[in-house]
């Protein structure tokens, strides 16, 4: 049963991903239909990461109140609602306003089985969890850039990745009698409740992995974000082509978060973090060239290695 959860609990993370990468990838046709400036983008980032930022400080107490299976299924239910609101939206402030709970329900669902797989699973499933974000991160520009490809609109995307998190919501709910099974936590997380913040910040190493993250999680949305408007708009590459890049480049860390899972029972955090810095700025310096086409596939994907 404990092997059925983390399975549920992996595709509860793939909806986690799937309305990360899509935007950016949509977003060149939807600033044309909406008629706003290119910068307009940085609104509903704001909107999505400050509402990711305030339900991820509220998850502690929502998880100790509602409980995990709970919040995660409220959470998919706000991505959806999000997603398909955006397909119908009449205007870009509809799109900003529905960022609100698309922000928030993925701080929370974020948090929730972080938390969940810590305390319940050995540490190397934290690797293929993450991995799982990055196979919905994968499929929403791919979703994006087949309709873009057939000559639909992006709302049709927004639609489809609506109606996948619906269906992946309807699975976590009426998984609730593998949540309520009392998992026994692993030996090492055991007194985790009794830590606090305070101890948590003094605990060495984690000033260092809390700015990397912040370095990381920068980088991460920015080429994701804004990668798309760029092949459009400086390498005149057609919207169906720049979203399957941008999926080349999610494809990419989730490749090499899976290949994280294995080494990192040989390498240390730090070679591990080491190495992925060297391969992206190398990565990152090759985009900086007028390279051919052909050649931008395999450096966002070493971007997405790295």
């Amino acid at each position: 049963m404990a092997t059925l959860l983390l399975m549920i609990i992996y595709m509860a993370f793939i909806s986690l991903g799937l309305p990360d990468a899509v935007l950016g990838v949509a977003w060149p046709q939807m600033r044309i239909d909406f008629g706003i400036p290119l910068d307009s983008l940085g609104l509903i980032s704001i909107a999505v990461t400050g509402f990711t930022i305030l339900s991820s400080l509220l998850s502690g107490y929502l998880i100790k109140t509602l409980g995990t299976h709970k919040v995660t299924y409220l959470s998919i239910l706000l991505t959806a609602f999000a997603l398909i609101g955006i397909s119908f939206s009449p205007s870009f402030i509809w799109v900003v306003i529905l960022s609100i709970p698309l922000g928030f329900g993925a701080g929370s669902i974020d948090t929730a089985l972080n938390n969940y797989v810590a305390v319940h699973y050995k540490s190397h499933h934290m690797n293929w969890l993450h991995a799982f974000w990055g196979v919905g991160a994968t499929l929403g520009p791919i979703v994006i850039s087949t309709f873009f490809l057939l000559d639909y609109s992006w709302r049709n995307g927004y639609m489809v990745l609506g109606i996948t998190q619906t269906v992946i919501l309807l699975i976590v709910l009426f998984s609730g009698k593998l949540w309520k099974r009392n998992l026994q936590p692993t030996e090492e997380r055991i007194n985790n409740d009794d830590v606090t913040y305070k101890e948590v910040l003094q605990t060495k190493g984690v000033i260092f992995a809390m700015t990397m993250f912040v370095v990381y999680c920068a980088i991460e949305f920015g080429v994701g974000n804004w990668g798309a408007s760029y092949l459009v708009s400086e390498r005149t590459i057609l919207k169906g082509m720049a979203g399957t890049m941008i999926g080349t480049y999610y494809a990419g860390i989730t490749i090499g978060r899976i290949i994280s899972g294995f080494v990192s029972f040989k390498f240390t955090n730090k070679q591990l973090i080491v190495t992925g810095i060297i391969i992206l700025i190398v990565a990152s310096f090759g985009l900086l060239f007028p390279v051919p086409i052909y050649l931008l596939f395999p450096l966002f994907f070493l971007q997405g290695i790295g």
